[in-house]
């Protein structure tokens, strides 16, 4: 494994409600960024088929508008969509971090798929907590989500917007040694000037406190709001209009020290955002501090995670015996 590496992060508006155009858009960007060297891309949270922004911009009745394009052109695993992604990635030699809306029988979640350059998909996670009211839309991940796996360029992990504020979530992943992390935001854009926790000032904040924490390099890819998707939503309503206005993309990337790296791109335009990056500003990084490892304090806190995967319906023949559940309770009512 090479210590060095090039890597993209995406800020583009997403081809809203339209999955074949998303991944239309999606290819020509793949091709673009492999064209300039890079080794890894990522996209902004629910870039396919876009973030559903109607959530916080009208009652539920008027939102109902959406729900059904939303569902029908969300993505599925194994589809035809799929596909297309995975040969782009086949194609260009390069990994891809596809943050999607992943339509599950008649359930969404927040998704990122991490295809590697031969076109696997290596790791499929959903975060675990849609935010405040994203849970009208989706369901809910579970700790087999907090998972880095090892690739050609180091160990790469994934989390979603406001899993950049959940300390638990966060110290889950910096314990398995995660070398680049692809940290998916939606558009910025949203409440600006109203509510100050959603706008780029924390929320870059967050993702540049996670690169330190976790002596990490942080991809934070970020979406942006079109004068056709503001026109769509608000309806030329200029109350929603202040609510949601044009622009809204921060992209950024930053280095295990905090630093920031790379161009950015102005927050109401299109580009991809790149940087080179050595794995070997890590280990300086966690010289100073390694909050998992000897930056830890064993005997005061530890962390207990269930990374089994959980599923709603389990068959007879699949389920554990009543005397391993009753083992496996009384075990971690003893940790606690």
């Amino acid at each position: 494994m090479s210590t060095q590496a090039k890597v993209a992060a995406v800020q583009a508006a997403p081809c809203f409600l339209d999955l074949e155009a998303g991944i239309d858009k999606a290819i020509g960007l793949i091709e673009e960024a492999a064209q300039k060297g890079a080794n890894l891309i990522a996209f902004s949270e629910t870039w396919l088929p876009g973030y559903p922004n109607y959530i916080w911009l009208g009652p539920v009745a008027w939102q109902m508008q959406f729900v059904g394009r939303y569902f029908d052109n969300s993505i599925e695993a194994g589809s035809p969509q799929e596909a297309r992604l995975a040969k782009a990635c086949r194609d260009n030699n390069i990994q891809l971090s596809m943050g999607c809306s992943e339509r599950d029988g008649g359930s969404l979640y927040i998704a990122q798929w991490h295809f590697d350059e031969t076109g696997a998909v290596i790791n499929r996670r959903r975060k675990l907590k849609p935010t405040h009211v994203e849970r009208t839309v989706y369901g809910e991940g579970d700790g087999s989500d907090l998972n880095v796996v090892d690739t050609s360029i180091g160990r790469v992990g994934q989390l979603a917007c406001w899993e950049h504020l959940q300390p638990l979530s966060k110290y889950a992943m910096y314990a398995q040694n995660e070398q680049i992390h692809c940290a998916a935001w939606p558009n910025l854009a949203l409440y600006e000037g109203t509510a100050y926790a959603l706008g780029h000032q924390v929320n870059n904040a967050a993702s540049m406190i996670y690169a330190v924490e976790g002596s990490c390099f942080v991809l934070a890819p970020c979406s942006l709001v079109t004068k056709e998707m503001q026109d769509l939503l608000c309806e030329g309503n200029t109350e929603k209009e202040a609510l949601f206005p044009v622009g809204g993309g921060y992209t950024a990337i930053y280095a295990p020290d905090g630093s920031e790296i790379g161009e950015r791109i102005p927050h109401d335009q299109e580009g991809i955002m790149y940087a080179d990056i050595d794995l070997h500003m890590i280990g300086y990084a966690k010289a100073a501090a390694d909050p998992a490892g000897h930056y830890a304090k064993r005997d005061s806190t530890r962390l207990l995670i269930n990374r089994k995967k959980q599923r709603p319906v389990v068959s007879f023949d699949d389920a554990p015996g009543w005397e391993e559940v009753t083992e496996t309770t009384e075990a971690l009512e003893t940790a606690v």
